[in-house]
């Protein structure tokens, strides 16, 4: 199943409406609250890098890592436009196969990335991030419940602008505990459209 191949050149404008600076806001409060003294953060599913850009002007040394090669080169290109002394990090690898050179702070997932790991993966990915984040760090992530993903069964979702339609449908999948979302996306290309699609 591909995922943010096709959508990675959109993602940052059907996304407009995520208020990723509040994402960065709580997670230094939670540094605070725990009194983690944070100086480099593992970005998880970092996608287009938003969140790693953020950071990263915020003064921490920031890795990214995602699976998806196409939503890295976006990051890559925000983040050689990102005033910050130390640029993000990039890493093309899936959660389960994380391997990094050395360990952070904290580590981050934004965005109900967890989600995307397959039920047995999940200790993988968990243990796996244990490795990386040192002694007394912090691993801060969001996810959606089993409840929020059936309440989304069946449900269309329609994003618009002048040169850009996408129409996410999902199912739920009851036996799993899971949901699928189909994704088509229409591109204006001069006078004429394109159409992409992939499955999430």
């Amino acid at each position: 199943m591909s995922s943010y191949n096709s959508l990675a050149p959109f993602y940052d404008v059907l996304t407009r409406d995520v208020d990723y600076g509040a994402f960065v806001a709580l997670y230094e409060r939670i540094f605070m609250e725990y009194g983690v003294s944070v100086r480099d953060v593992i970005d998880l599913a970092c996608g287009t890098g938003t969140v790693s850009c953020l950071l990263a002007e915020r003064g921490y040394e920031v890795i990214g890592v995602d699976s998806s090669e196409d939503m890295l080169l976006s990051a890559s290109e925000k983040a050689d436009r990102t005033k910050c002394v130390v640029k993000p990090i990039f890493i093309n690898q899936p959660l389960e196969e994380l391997d990094l050179y050395g360990t952070a702070s904290a580590a981050v997932c934004a965005l109900d990335g967890i989600n995307y790991i397959e039920p047995w993966s999940l200790t993988d990915v968990f243990y796996k991030v244990s490795l990386f984040v040192e002694p007394g760090g912090v691993f801060i992530f969001d996810v959606l419940t089993p409840e929020e993903l059936e309440s989304r069964d069946g449900q269309t979702y329609l994003d618009e602008t002048e040169d850009l339609f996408c129409l996410w449908q999902s199912g739920f999948d009851f036996d799993q505990q899971t949901i699928d979302y189909s994704v088509d996306i229409f591109s204006k290309v001069g006078e004429l459209w394109e159409r992409f699609y992939e499955e999430h």
